[in-house]
């Protein structure tokens, strides 16, 4: 029985924490269910397919009673990914958050093209970089030292897989997460994407300088 906050495994009866999470962190850092009509749409396309389709990349912070409030989750193989994401996660999903039929004019709108179209993860100036991630931890349990945590071990999983460096895809405007990035040693990759998301990327070596 954990009694102290700990990283482990991600576990099934995580599944509504961990969307919980994601809704609250989703909008640049912030909670986003002031944005959103429906915000499920969130951990709909960032969150639950991975613990769906590689849930042995998934690890959660436990608050020491069994509740994760943070957690990072990814894949090792990110062409292989959109592509499952297409054929076995999509049909869970696509009832509930229609592809829009035109130019998106809502947030939600504009998170269920995202969601219909997971071929967009697949960048050729990512190809060094076969990996990527998102992490996330509830605000009362940021700046504790359990991000960098969390990245050490996903990081080391990746690493005992043999693959060799994994990239994120992060809002510009989030400026709190990228300095957590810098200091967990990513760096600017240049891909061509709008301005309002930047990507970074790093070895899945070195983690004793975490």
């Amino acid at each position: 029985m954990i009694s102290s906050p700990a990283i482990r495994p991600y576990r099934p009866e995580d599944r509504d924490a961990l969307d919980d999470i994601c809704v609250r962190t989703a909008h640049n850092g912030q909670d986003s269910r002031p944005v959103y009509a429906d915000p499920g749409v969130l951990p709909a396309t960032f969150a639950a397919p991975y613990v769906h389709l590689e849930p042995e990349l998934a690890f959660v912070l436990d608050d020491g009673h069994g509740r994760a409030v943070g957690y990072i989750l990814g894949t090792a193989d990110t062409p292989r990914f959109a592509e499952a994401f297409r054929t076995t996660w999509l049909p869970l999903v696509a009832e509930r958050y229609p592809e829009p039929s035109g130019p998106p004019s809502t947030p939600d709108e504009t998170m269920a093209l995202l969601l219909h179209h997971p071929e967009r993860m697949v960048v050729p100036e990512l190809a060094a970089y076969p990996a990527h991630l998102h992490i996330d931890l509830l605000p009362a349990w940021q700046g504790r030292g359990h991000g960098r945590e969390l990245m050490r071990t996903f990081l080391g999983a990746l690493q005992g897989r043999g693959v060799p460096s994994v990239h994120l895809v992060m809002a510009t405007a989030n400026k709190p997460a990228r300095a957590f990035y810098d200091r967990m040693g990513f760096h600017v990759i240049d891909v061509p994407m709008d301005a309002s998301v930047t990507c970074l990327g790093r070895t899945t070596r070195d983690l004793d300088r975490l």
